[in-house]
Formats: structure tokens, sequence, C-alpha cells
């Protein structure tokens, strides 16, 4: 069972509340990437770049290798099983109480159909 107040917790819906963060982390699904090639799409330099990376990095969702010059990242996907068991919590909740729903209004349904009784139905008009 994942903590649901935990620091990592935290710090992975932080990384994961900025559209340009969450658009990284889509590409980085497809394989590694430089920062250059992460930045790019956003028209912005690679300080600005560098630091939505750190972001992402102190949430363990991307991690950094430096090869010479050139910083590459990957995803960490792990991580992402945390905000998602948080989120199916919720989701079983909903679900359960959807259900429950359902069937209090078929129950309304089949008990006012008895109440009046079934409805005449006209004839088509010719």
């Amino acid at each position: 069972m994942v903590e649901f107040q935990t620091p990592h917790l935290d710090a992975i819906f932080h990384a994961l509340s900025d559209p340009t963060r969450r658009a990284m982390l889509h590409r980085l699904s497809n394989g590694e990437h430089t920062v250059s090639e992460l930045a790019t799409p956003f028209n912005m330099s690679l300080a600005g770049a560098s630091k939505h990376i750190r972001v992402l990095e102190s949430a363990g969702l991307v991690r950094r290798n430096v090869r010479g010059r050139t910083h590459i990242c990957e995803l960490q996907a792990a991580r992402l099983a945390e905000a998602q068991e948080w989120l199916r919590h919720y989701e079983r909740f909903w679900t359960t109480r959807l259900d429950d729903l359902e069937k209090l209004l078929r129950d309304e349904d089949r008990t006012s159909a008895g109440a009046t009784g079934p409805r005449p139905t006209r004839p088509a008009k010719p």
C-alpha cells in the first residue's frame, strides 16, 4: 500500500502540475532525449529546460546521465505508480459511489413504474 502523505507523492504531483514537464515526460516515454531536444518544442533556453528537468529528477521521474558535455534524460516511470495508486484509491471510491447511485435510480424507476402502472401506448398515425 502506498503511503498517501509522503514527500515523494507531493514531489510527483508538483512535477506533474506543469504542462511543460508533462510534455517532457511524454516525449521521454518514447526514449532518451538530450536536454536540448526536450527544450526545442518549447522554444526555451537550456537553462529553462534544465530547471524543469531538475524538478522531474527530484520527483524521481527522470534520470539524467552526462556523456561528455551532453546531458541525456530518461524516464523513470516507477514513481508514476505511486501517483497511480493514489488515484486508483479514488477511482474505486467513485466507481462504488456511482454503482450505488445507479442501483438507487434503477430501484426508483421500478418503484415509480409499478405505482403508475404501464403507460398506455398510442396507436401509430396513418
